[in-house]
């Protein structure tokens, strides 16, 4: 990652209408049977570009969180790749998923509703991700095996060396 997250912007007043509109989408959400109880918005100048609730039950994708769902639709809608001046609304503190994306498309701030422990008494508990990261590789539940490792880096040395690439 080239840039940061802006460390000292100006914070400006939340606005109880846009988590409104957040927690509306997770109650639809809940009550359409498109999946868990999350929704999420995105701003910009002061206007919602983006939505989204979540879908993981009902397009079977594991990573159509309502963070997720709403950064793909803002980048379309704004033909970029980061959300640099925009502001997430989201019904729940995000998971480990989201909040990688979240930190990628490096939005100015975010605003949540729900906590990650309010998430977990309801069985959306994340707590066995954050220790399986402090974990080295060789402890971790799930195998991570290193594989072909010499013939993986010439992408990364080709990388490196072009000149035209668009940095990320």
């Amino acid at each position: 990652m080239t840039d940061s997250i802006p460390q000292n912007t100006s914070i400006a007043e939340p606005n109880p209408q846009f988590m409104r509109e957040a927690i509306a989408l997770s109650l639809q959400s809940v009550r359409s049977g498109q999946g868990g109880p999350f929704g999420a918005v995105i701003v910009k100048d002061g206007v919602i570009i983006a939505t989204g609730n979540n879908q993981v039950t009902s397009t079977n994708d594991p990573t159509a969180h309502a963070e997720v769902v709403a950064i793909r639709s803002a980048c379309k809608t704004l033909n970029t790749f980061q959300l640099k001046g925009c502001e997430i609304y989201t019904s729940c503190e995000p998971c480990p998923m989201c909040l990688g994306a979240i930190y990628w498309a490096r939005p100015d701030r975010v605003y949540y509703g729900n906590t990650k422990v309010e998430a977990a008494e309801i069985g959306f508990d994340d707590q066995f991700i954050y220790d399986e990261l402090e974990l080295p590789l060789s402890e971790r539940k799930l195998p991570m095996i290193q594989l072909l490792s010499e013939e993986a880096i010439v992408a990364f040395q080709e990388w490196a060396a072009k000149l035209d690439k668009i940095e990320y």
